[in-house]
């Protein structure tokens, strides 16, 4: 068994990458947004690297079922139909769509993963669905590898306290001794200080606090929500979908 944990993409090589599963965590907000979408019936979500890619990705389609979402400095986008809260990801809005999607950080990890044989968006709104998932990869001697977004290239609390909740019910509450990296085991004590309730880690990170400044409180309160949008989204060829759960 190997589990890592990442607390940013940079620096993810081809190696690394490589024969592993993955999960991505941006719980504020763009993985609890791609969720709450599949949770309410959008067809897929389609992240991209930039403003300038989505609005010539949906010209592109040319498709009514398109929409565009995402945002830049925690607002929506000008022009596009969504932001990246999860709150607008209602099934009026969503059911049937397929959304083209950029964000600051979220999406931008998802796309630094791809090579992986399989990668999974996580948050708390889907966790148990999601560990399910990553017990089955690290069984019997699996790889297994959670990636956080971070903040512009650096360590987030809320990313990586949502790693520690992951790796704390993969391992079902096993303190190992081998098989973890450095960032796992740091994770892994972010729970232990900050305990069961989500909003405590997530509304003290600096994206949580900067998202309440401009109003968006109940985005994090809504991230904080556990098995909120219990679907397990699966990237593969370019697209989030969602993936078939064991009953």
């Amino acid at each position: 068994m190997k589990l890592d944990v990442h607390f940013t993409p940079a620096g993810l090589s081809p190696a690394e990458l490589q024969g592993r599963t993955v999960f991505v965590i941006d719980i504020l907000r763009a993985t609890t947004a791609m969720c709450a979408a599949l949770a309410h019936g959008a067809r897929a979500l389609i992240p991209v690297g930039s403003t300038e890619e989505a609005l010539r990705l949906a010209q592109t389609i040319g498709s009514d079922d398109v929409l565009l979402a995402g945002e830049t400095h925690c607002e929506r986008i000008p022009g596009f139909q969504l932001g990246n809260s999860p709150l607008e990801m209602t099934e009026a809005a969503v059911r049937g769509k397929t959304l083209v999607v950029t964000t600051t950080n979220g999406t931008r990890a998802l796309l630094a993963c791809q090579g992986a044989s399989a990668v999974f968006a996580a948050c708390a709104a889907n966790l148990t669905v999601a560990a399910e998932r990553a017990r089955e990869a690290l069984e019997p001697d699996g790889h297994l590898l959670i990636v956080c977004a971070g903040r512009a290239g650096a360590f987030s609390l809320d990313d990586a306290y949502c790693a520690g909740r992951l790796a704390k019910a993969v391992l079902g509450g096993r303190r190992p001794r081998r098989g973890v990296n450095d960032a796992a085991i740091a994770s892994l004590d972010l729970v232990r200080r900050y305990g069961d309730r989500w909003e405590r880690p997530l509304s003290y990170s600096r994206a949580g606090r900067e998202l309440i400044r401009l109003g968006f409180r109940d985005d994090v309160l809504d991230a904080a929500r556990l098995d909120a949008y219990p679907v397990l989204a699966h990237f593969h060829e370019r697209r989030v979908t969602l993936a078939s759960v064991p009953v």
